[in-house]
């Protein structure tokens, strides 16, 4: 059974309330943060070797459909990447990585985008 383990992590920086960056939506913000990752581990976003990306989103009422999709494409994975919305209230960031961790360990996937986006201002 294969182990997960991270990689490496990424944020955005926290703004104030309705400070710089209110005009940035959770999707902008989860672009920027997947984009930083993949260029920190050096990973060419079409290279085909991110399995599927799955983010965390409470408040997804007018973002559109499937936040994560947007975020994957958005930061350049090709269009054949799966994406997955998850909203857990506030565990959605941490159950993305557990459903991330549980693809791995059952051999179904080897490298998952997981973790979660949020704007609330």
């Amino acid at each position: 059974m294969p182990t997960p383990v991270i990689c490496s992590v990424a944020r955005t920086p926290i703004g104030r309330f309705m400070g710089a960056f209110s005009s940035l939506s959770a999707v902008d913000l989860g672009v920027v943060a997947v984009s930083g990752l993949l260029e920190r581990v050096g990973l060419d976003p079409n290279s085909g070797l991110v399995d599927e990306v799955i983010m965390g989103q409470v408040l997804q009422a007018g973002a559109g459909q499937n936040p994560a999709r947007q975020v994957a494409l958005g930061a350049g994975l090709p269009v054949s990447t799966p994406a997955l919305t998850v909203n857990k209230v506030c565990g959605s960031s941490l159950k993305a990585v557990m459903l991330a961790a549980t693809a791995i360990r059952a051999g179904e996937h080897r490298c998952i985008v997981a973790g979660g986006m949020e704007s609330m201002t």
